[in-house]
């Protein structure tokens, strides 16, 4: 992916002087770091980033550069990135599953904590990790449990987390070894169901009891919604006023540490998508120059977005009455559609952009050259419009 440093003003100032053919990203450090100043003014305890989300070296410059001072890494690449651009801070290995050369590769790392699931990963963990990291600070392991999902786009629980029994039994095993002992969860991606939180964390306190241990730390997990619809702003500060008041009702004065990962929730509406209109199939599907083995490869999963703006070449709104249209990606495969169906201007016309806002998350880190396809630049915005 190419990258320039040009600073412009938005993606429509960029669009009336360039007139790109290939899909175009924004990134607004600023609309980042505004993001990152909601979470740690809200959630009750330390925010870290899940690198995931989206590793491009600007957002993970500016996410450091606004005060995040841990990160979620899930692999021995991702370790190496956030090393290289980040040096000092502190890693969470929370992928619950791992080689033992993946586990190697994060002692070598100096990683500060690890979440498990499953007895026969916890004793990899004992097998390779020392309790306590080269300069003397404690381990923390972190026993990963799940619930039923609950007002999620997806469950990860289907993959990841162990059960309350299981959870208490890793937690023992924990503590008996000399690591710090910790829980973590993960209610779903996309999360807006404030009680969500609130059920897991009243887990939480049960597993504890049940293990007879007391936890150092409490990781609530990503999940934290971004904004992909226009009827649907997050309510994060819901979010973490519930986190806030099930953690001091389960733990009293003797409440854990509390951490978020969140990946979405910070970056995706830092970011927006410039595609232009190849085609429109005689006033019916529109054809764009981006679709689901590019930038779009999450929308399947998350569903249709409704935060589209169609402009002209010459940087003028498409003001016309909206209606659906059907929306179909560059590639020659006929899956390459983008879901539901998006609210355009009747008249908009082939070489038209639309600017999709809210594509920060599982887009530039999903982009694929499928099909000869998938050129991509990521420009920085000091903002992205509506």
């Amino acid at each position: 992916m190419g990258r320039s440093e040009t600073l412009w003003s938005d993606p429509v100032a960029y669009l009336r002087s360039m007139q790109p053919h290939d899909p175009v990203a924004f990134l607004s450090p600023p609309a980042l770091h505004r993001q990152v100043r909601r979470f740690q003014d809200g959630f009750p305890g330390q925010v870290t980033y899940a690198v995931k989300a989206n590793p491009d070296d600007s957002v993970i410059a500016n996410l450091a550069a606004a005060g995040i001072t841990g990160f979620d890494v899930a692999s021995p690449g991702e370790i190496a990135l956030i090393r290289r651009l980040v040096p000092g801070t502190a890693l969470h290995y929370n992928n619950p599953v791992r080689a033992r050369h993946e586990i190697a590769s994060a002692v070598l790392g100096d990683v500060a904590s690890y979440s498990v699931d499953a007895l026969s990963e916890l004793d990899k963990l004992f097998e390779l990790v020392p309790p306590r990291r080269a300069g003397g600070a404690p381990v923390e392991i972190a026993a990963r449990f799940r619930q039923p999902v609950r007002g999620a786009a997806y469950d990860f629980g289907a993959k990841f987390g162990a059960d309350e029994a299981l959870a208490a039994e890793l937690l023992r095993r924990i503590a008996a070894r000399g690591y710090t002992p910790a829980l973590t969860f993960h209610p779903g991606t996309q999360c807006t169901d404030p009680m969500a939180w609130d059920a897991y964390i009243r887990a939480a306190g049960r597993i504890a009891r049940a293990a007879g241990v007391r936890i150092a730390r409490l990781n609530t997990g990503g999940g934290f919604p971004s904004h992909r619809t226009r009827a649907e702003p997050p309510a994060l500060e819901a979010i973490f006023e519930r986190i806030a008041l099930a953690t001091r009702e389960v733990f009293g004065p003797d409440a854990p540490a509390l951490l978020c990962e969140p990946g979405r929730g910070l970056v995706g509406d830092a970011v927006a998508l410039l595609a232009r209109v190849k085609s429109l199939r005689d006033g019916g599907p529109v054809f764009l120059n981006d679709g689901i083995y590019g930038t779009c490869a999450d929308l399947p999963l998350m569903g249709a977005m409704d935060r589209v703006s169609a402009w002209a070449p010459d940087g003028t709104a498409r003001r016309g009455a909206t209606r659906p249209r059907t929306v179909f990606g560059p590639t020659c495969d006929s899956i390459d559609r983008l879901p539901g169906d998006m609210p355009l201007p009747d008249d908009l016309a082939e070489g038209d952009f639309l600017l999709v806002q809210g594509m920060g998350a599982y887009s530039i880190a999903t982009n694929t050259r499928f099909n000869g396809f998938g050129a991509l630049t990521l420009h920085l915005a000091m903002e992205l419009g509506a």
